[in-house]
C-alpha cells in the first residue's frame, strides 16, 4: 500500500488517496517565495519516510519524524523564475510557477481588507488596466480557534493581479505592492490575513499577551470550547412583525395603495426628521420619472450608504439588499425593469441601533449611459415595525477574542519567509488607546519572535479622520488611539503612514485606499530597502516654550515644512497651565512651527489635529507627506 504523504509549502495540503496525487483546489502553483532568503519547505508524510526534493539542478533529502513531520531547507535564491520544484517520496509532487522576489503579510480589519472590487468606481481605470502577473496575493480564509496555534489553513489560493483576478484584491495591498514592485522591479507575493472589525488582541499570540493580565485570563477561559458556544448561544428574540409584509398587496407592490405616509428627506437620518429613538423597520417610497432613453435598460443605482440593512424595490421588483451599514449601496437593475415616465422606488431600511435611515454627503442617483436621474430630495415614509431597544452586552464573538486569529489566520504560515509587513488597524481600540499603547508594541514583537526575525520591518497606518468635525476644541479617542500609534515608532524598524488627510466624515471606509497604500510603501522603501528618502511626514520632536510662543520641532521634516494647500497653518491649539485649549495661530520658520494665541499669555501646552475629524489638518513637509496629529500635554 503506498504510504500518505502530505507536503505543505506555505501550509497548503498536497494529499494522495489513490495511485496518483491530487492536489485539492485550495492548492494552487504560482507562489511567490522570499528572494535572497533561506526558504524552509516543510510538510507531512508518513513516519520515517524518505524526503527527497528537486531545485534549479539541486537535490535535497531528508527523513520524516516519528510524528511524520518533515523540513528541507532551499538556499537564498535571486529574484526571478517562473521555477519548478519537485517533492518526491512514495508519491510525486511538481510545484509549477514558482517565482522569488519580496513577500509581505499585510494584516489588520477591514480597511487592510477591503478589496478592490468594493472601490471599483473610484478605481474602475486601475482594475481594467492591471495586467501584474508578477504581483500575486493570497488571500487567507477568515477563521478563527480558542485552543491554540494551527499547523494549516483549510482552504486559499494565490492569484495574480490580472484583470478581473486583481477585484479581490486587498486595495491598499495592491497599490502598496504595485508601487514595490514598479520601482524595484521584481515580483511582489501579498499574505492578505484581515478581518473587519476585530481588535487588536485577537491578532497576538498567547505568548505576546502574556504581559497583559485581562486578555490572557480570558484566553485561557475560552480555552473551554463548550462553555464559550454556551456563552454565546444567541439569545432567541421575537421581533415583531413588519406591518409591511403582512397585509397585502405588499408596501413595495404596485398595486399598493399608500395611506398614512409622511414626508421624509433623503440622504438623512429619520432621528434627525422627527422620528425620535426609532428602531425597526422604515419604508421609504417615491416615484422618480424617467425619460424614455431608460426604458428597458440595464442601470446602475447608487444609494450611498444606509444604515443599518436595505432592500430596494423598483416597479415591485427587488433589485438589491445589504444585510450591514459599511458596503456602499451600488445596486445593478437588470434589463427590462425600467419604464417611461413614473417609476417606483421603494426602499425597506432595517436599524436596531442609533440613528437609522440615509448617510448625507453620499451619491445618490440612477444611470443608464449617458442618462443620469437624481434621487435625492423629499421622500414618504412609513415605519413598519418598531423593535425594543437592543441589549449591547452581548460577548464579543469569537472571532474578535484574544489569539483568536493569530492561531488560525497567522500562525500557520510564521515558517513562510516574508521582507516584512503591512499593519492597518486600530478603529476597533479607540475605545482603549491606553491599553493600545502596550498592545501595537506587544503584536511587533510577538511577530518578530514567530517569525524569528527581530529586525523584521513593521510598517502601519495611522487612523484617517472620520465622524463630525469639530469646530471647537475638544477630547477625542480617536486622536488618542493615533498618539498610541505614534509612539509605537519608538519600536525600532518600524515606520508609520500618515493619512489623517484620507479620511471622511461619514465613512470608516474611506474610498482613498492608493494614496494610503503607496505611503506605506514609501515607508517600506525607507525602512525595508534602505533608500535614501523622505518616507514620512513631519513627526513631532520637541516643544519650547519662549515667552508666549511655543517653538515646536519636527523630525521627518524632509526638505522642508510647507502646506499641503499653500494656506496658512491651521489645526493648532495652545493652552496654559489650565490645559483649557483654544485655537491658536501657527506659522513656519525653517523646520520648526511657532504657535500662540492672544488669548493664552503663558503657554504650556500645544496641540495639532487633535480631534476625531480635525478641520482642515495641512501642515507636511515639501515632499507632500502630511504631519501626524500629536500633543504635548500628556
Amino acid at each position: 500500500m503506498k504510504q500518505l504523504i502530505i507536503i505543505s509549502l506555505f501550509c497548503c495540503w498536497f494529499y494522495e488517496t489513490t495511485a496518483q496525487v491530487k492536489l485539492p483546489r485550495l492548492v494552487r502553483d504560482s507562489m511567490i517565495l522570499q528572494r535572497d532568503a533561506k526558504i524552509k519547505l516543510w510538510g507531512w508524510a508518513g513516519p520515517a519516510e524518505k524526503i527527497k526534493v528537486h531545485f534549479r539542478g539541486a537535490n535535497f533529502q531528508t527523513t520524516a519524524g516519528a510524528d511524520g513531520r518533515w523540513a528541507v531547507y532551499l538556499p537564498p535564491t535571486k529574484a526571478g523564475g517562473p521555477y519548478n520544484l519537485t517533492i518526491a517520496a512514495s508519491n510525486k509532487i511538481v510545484l509549477h510557477d514558482i517565482l522569488f522576489g519580496d513577500v509581505w503579510l499585510c494584516s489588520g480589519q477591514s480597511n487592510m481588507f477591503h478589496q478592490l472590487n468594493v472601490h471599483d468606481v473610484t478605481y474602475r481605470a486601475d482594475i481594467l488596466a492591471a495586467n501584474d502577473p508578477d504581483i500575486r496575493q493570497f488571500a487567507v480564509p477568515m477563521r478563527y480557534d480558542l485552543t491554540g496555534p494551527q499547523a494549516d489553513l483549510p482552504d486559499g489560493y494565490w492569484a495574480p493581479a490580472v484583470g478581473e483576478q486583481v477585484r479581490p484584491f486587498s486595495a491598499v495591498a495592491y497599490f502598496f505592492a504595485k508601487k514595490i514592485h514598479d520601482t524595484y522591479h521584481v515580483p511582489v507575493g501579498i499574505i492578505n490575513a484581515s478581518v473587519g472589525g476585530t481588535p487588536i488582541e485577537a491578532w497576538i499570540s498567547e505568548d505576546g499577551l502574556k504581559e497583559f493580565p485581562e486578555p490572557t485570563a480570558l484566553l485561557q477561559q475560552n480555552k473551554d470550547t463548550a462553555a464559550f458556544r454556551r456563552m454565546h448561544t444567541p439569545v432567541a428574540i421575537t421581533l415583531p412583525p413588519d406591518a409591511a409584509l403582512v397585509q397585502s398587496p405588499r408596501w413595495y407592490d404596485t398595486a399598493y395603495i399608500p395611506k398614512g405616509w409622511r414626508t421624509i428627506n433623503i440622504p438623512g437620518y429619520w432621528e434627525d426628521q422627527g422620528a425620535k429613538d426609532l428602531n425597526g423597520v422604515v419604508w421609504y417610497r417615491n416615484d422618480i420619472t424617467l425619460p424614455a432613453s431608460m426604458k428597458g435598460k440595464a442601470a446602475s443605482v447608487f444609494l450611498g450608504r444606509i444604515v443599518d440593512a436595505d432592500e430596494l424595490y423598483i416597479n415591485g421588483v427587488l433589485v438589491g439588499r445589504t444585510a450591514y451599514q459599511y458596503p456602499q449601496r451600488r445596486y445593478q437593475v437588470p434589463a427590462g425593469v425600467l419604464k417611461t415616465g413614473r417609476n417606483l422606488f421603494v426602499v425597506r431600511v432595517t436599524n436596531t441601533g442609533g440613528k437609522g435611515g440615509f448617510v448625507p454627503d453620499k451619491p445618490y442617483c440612477i444611470f443608464s449611459q449617458t442618462d443620469t436621474i437624481d434621487l435625492k430630495g423629499y421622500w414618504q415614509y412609513k415605519v413598519g415595525a418598531v423593535y425594543a431597544p437592543v441589549n449591547s452586552s452581548n460577548p464579543a464573538p469569537p472571532q474578535y477574542q484574544p489569539a483568536a486569529l493569530y492561531n488560525a489566520m497567522v500562525a500557520p504560515f510564521t515558517g513562510y519567509a516574508i521582507k516584512g509587513i503591512c499593519w492597518y488597524q486600530g478603529e476597533a481600540n479607540t475605545d482603549r488607546a491606553d491599553q493600545y499603547k502596550q498592545l501595537l508594541p506587544a503584536l511587533i514583537h510577538d511577530w518578530r519572535h514567530q517569525w524569528l526575525q527581530d529586525s523584521l520591518p513593521f510598517l502601519y497606518v495611522q487612523l484617517p479622520g472620520f465622524m463630525d468635525y469639530n469646530y471647537l476644541p475638544t477630547e477625542s479617542n480617536w486622536a488618542r488611539l493615533r498618539e498610541a500609534q505614534l509612539q509605537s515608532l519608538s519600536v525600532p524598524r518600524t515606520a508609520m503612514a500618515v493619512a489623517i488627510d484620507l479620511g471622511e466624515w461619514n465613512d470608516i471606509h474611506p474610498d482613498n485606499k492608493k494614496s494610503v497604500g503607496e505611503r506605506l510603501a514609501l515607508a517600506a522603501r525607507g525602512v525595508a530597502y534602505a533608500a535614501p528618502i523622505t518616507y514620512s511626514g513631519p513627526l513631532f520632536h520637541a516643544a519650547t516654550i519662549t515667552g508666549n510662543k511655543i517653538e515646536v520641532s519636527f523630525t521627518h521634516a524632509g526638505s522642508g515644512l510647507t502646506t499641503i494647500d499653500g494656506d496658512p497653518l491651521s489645526a493648532f491649539e495652545i493652552a496654559g497651565a489650565d490645559k483649557k485649549f483654544v485655537w491658536a495661530q501657527a506659522s513656519i520658520n525653517g523646520n520648526q512651527v511657532t504657535v500662540w494665541s492672544d488669548a493664552v499669555s503663558t503657554p504650556l501646552y500645544v496641540r495639532y489635529a487633535w480631534s476625531d475629524n480635525p478641520l482642515q489638518p495641512n501642515l507636511c513637509n515639501r515632499e507632500g507627506l502630511p504631519a501626524s496629529p500629536f500633543r504635548t500635554d500628556r
